[in-house]
């Protein structure tokens, strides 16, 4: 049972750190935060489409069963009015922001995050399975034997949104995709008016996760740190291109950068766990760090802030960093 336990917990962390820290190598540097552009771009049904990352999807008629094998699938999905077939990520799809208590019905896809049973997959006869870029390129060939396998992983806000356009061109649910489209870059382009309007685009944020030993930083070169960096001061950039160690911080340069605001999630498997915030508690250079002085140390809900990568999950993220967040 506890080897069944210890597996069952690295596969979620797996789930919520793949890509939390560190981008491609390739991918963009920090900047100063442009203006939101609100403006959505017209979309027409398709029945191939090329994805942010340049690959092209095919689909020989509109997918209606489409099983997801990462929260990102999860988001789009509930964005376009549809349900998933069958889930790997089902307390994320149970978050209030994408089905709530309604994701109950959906049925979850056996086997560990990565490693899911491709005859589970399969048993829920799905036209389409999304899952993630660098995770589950090893089920292609089993599960290409009955359905497209399609791989997603964005390091940017505008990739995300870019994902979801994709997938409402396949499904023909074009009108529903410019509306969510449109309905996140407003709010994305609210929020970032009011974090100047406030004072919050002057506090210096961080976003973390793992664990004393190894402390994880969502950097600027992830989703959630590109985010965050629309809206605060958030000079957190990967150390290199080394993703074992490209968002590895240690206390000392947390203290470097002098975060205001601490964010973090914390993996907890067991009730005897404890979070991140409280196995630093008792380290006297996490002591000095403004947030950690000031009381601004906020754990927040790991599968939607790890996990969570479409536009109902981000815009949930934005919503609870502005309300964590204290103006001028």
């Amino acid at each position: 049972m506890r080897a069944a336990t210890t597996a069952a917990a690295a596969a979620l962390a797996a789930a919520l750190l793949a890509g939390c820290g560190a981008a491609a190598p390739d991918a963009p540097g920090p900047s100063a935060a442009p203006e939101i552009d609100r403006t959505v771009a017209p979309l027409e049904p398709a029945l191939s489409v090329t994805d942010p990352a340049g690959t092209t999807v095919t689909v020989p008629a509109p997918p209606e069963r489409i099983v997801c094998l990462s929260g990102l699938c999860d988001d789009i999905v509930v964005e376009l009015g549809l349900t998933p077939a069958g889930t790997s990520t089902p307390a994320l799809l149970a978050n209030p922001a994408l089905l709530g208590d309604a994701a109950a019905g959906v049925p979850t896809v056996a086997g560990s995050f990565g490693s899911e049973d491709v005859e589970s997959i399969a048993a829920l006869d799905p036209d389409l399975v999304i899952g993630l870029s660098g995770v589950h390129e090893g089920l292609r060939s089993a599960v290409e034997g009955f359905a497209p396998l399609w791989l997603a992983e964005p390091a940017t806000w505008e990739e995300s949104v870019g994902y979801l356009r994709a997938l409402g061109a396949l499904t023909g649910r074009v009108e529903q995709a410019t509306a969510a489209e449109g309905a996140f870059r407003d709010r994305l382009a609210d929020a970032v008016a009011t974090a100047r309007e406030t004072g919050r685009a002057d506090r210096t944020v961080v976003l973390m996760y793992g664990s004393a030993d190894s402390i994880g930083v969502d950097t600027s070169a992830s989703l959630k740190g590109h985010l965050l960096g629309q809206l605060f001061d958030y000079p957190f950039e990967a150390k290199g291109t080394d993703l074992a160690t490209a968002a590895t911080f240690s206390v000392e340069e947390l203290l470097a950068r002098q975060p205001d605001v601490a964010l973090v999630y914390s993996l907890l498997f067991s009730p005897d766990d404890e979070t991140l915030s409280a196995q630093l508690a008792d380290n006297p250079v996490w002591a000095q760090i403004p947030a950690v002085r000031d009381a601004q140390v906020f754990e927040v809900e790991p599968r939607l802030w790890g996990s969570g990568r479409g536009t109902r999950s981000l815009t949930a993220v934005i919503d609870e960093a502005l309300a964590l967040v204290p103006g001028a």
